[in-house]
């Protein structure tokens, strides 16, 4: 298996050495082969969707968005998801298995091959990280080393739904990644509705995780709302939000639903996001909205779901 796993890495990219130094470091296992594109689906905004085949058979897929200065790559960390967000597409398909470490480095391996510019890497595709820590840390390690990909850790950001045992983990970590936080819903009764993980980690004990990390790693912190018309964007929730994050440094990240027939919800208005930031903004918060990207070819925030066909328009 050892063999296997340094014949794979050097496999990866040209830069066999680099690889074989991280790799005696991390002892990550990796698959015996590489991921295969099965599909590209290519937006009209540029986003690039990739539809992945593992070694198993198993699907599993990865984004390319460009920007005018850099390239986003938004990877798994799953085949699927187990916490059945109601409104995200993966979350139907149920969990089928946590990737590798090296499988996740293959995503990212497989991206670089399609551009030559600066890069990030977000864990914001399929799965919940924290569902799979060890290897996503592992993955993490090798992206970022000297002898890896050399990834600055302000150029990673790892999101999750909010299990609180992997937050105080990654609190405890010597490296810490940018973290967001999938809020949506800021009442636990909304959240319970959207999120079923928040019946095991209700929102206060989410905030309170956040508000004991040191001043330094909860400035990296980005609370994601997804805006759901009617159901997580009145201004009233606004107001609830604000108090929630008053004295922290965090910043929040108002996210357009990305509607779907395959889910009973629609997009809030943008006067609404709008109105709904201006408050966030004027209680002295950060707040930015988030351009939806990749739409068109099922590529968007909570639309992966293997799709083989872009959806019709």
């Amino acid at each position: 298996m050892c063999e296997k796993e340094i014949i794979l890495i050097l496999w990866l990219r040209a830069i066999a050495l680099a690889f074989a130094a991280a790799h005696a470091v991390y002892a990550i296992p990796v698959e015996s082969a590489l991921p295969v594109i099965t599909n590209r689906f290519t937006s009209g905004d540029g986003t690039e969707r990739y539809l992945l085949r593992l070694g198993d058979g198993q699907l599993v897929e990865s984004v390319r968005i460009p920007r005018e200065d850099r390239v986003t790559f938004c990877i798994s960390s799953q085949v699927g998801c187990a916490l059945g967000c109601t409104f995200c597409l993966t979350g139907q398909l149920g969990l089928a298995r946590d990737l590798s470490a090296g499988e996740i480095v293959a995503q990212v391996e497989l991206l670089l091959g399609q551009t030559t510019n600066r890069f990030s890497v977000v864990f914001m595709g399929m799965g919940e990280p924290f569902d799979n820590y060890d290897n996503v840390l592992q993955a993490i390690g090798i992206l970022h080393d000297d002898r890896g990909l050399k990834v600055p850790m302000t150029r990673i950001t790892v999101s999750t739904a909010g299990l609180i045992p992997g937050i105080e983990r990654l609190a405890q970590e010597p490296l810490f990644p940018n973290l967001c936080i999938s809020l949506t819903g800021v009442t636990n009764k909304t959240r319970d509705a959207l999120m079923p993980i928040n019946r095991r980690y209700p929102i206060e004990a989410v905030m309170d995780a956040l508000r004991k990390l040191p001043l330094a790693r909860q400035k990296r912190v980005m609370l994601e709302c997804v805006m759901i018309k009617g159901v997580t964007d009145s201004l009233d929730d606004a107001e609830t939000l604000s108090q929630l994050v008053r004295g922290m440094r965090v910043k929040v990240n108002l996210i357009p639903l990305n509607p779907a027939a395959e889910i009973p919800f629609e997009r809030s208005e943008d006067v609404t996001v709008l109105r709904f930031q201006d408050i966030l903004v004027r209680n002295g918060t950060a707040t930015f909205i988030r351009k939806n990207r990749g739409n068109d070819v099922s590529g968007a925030c909570g639309q992966l779901m293997k799709k083989t066909l872009t959806p019709p328009f």
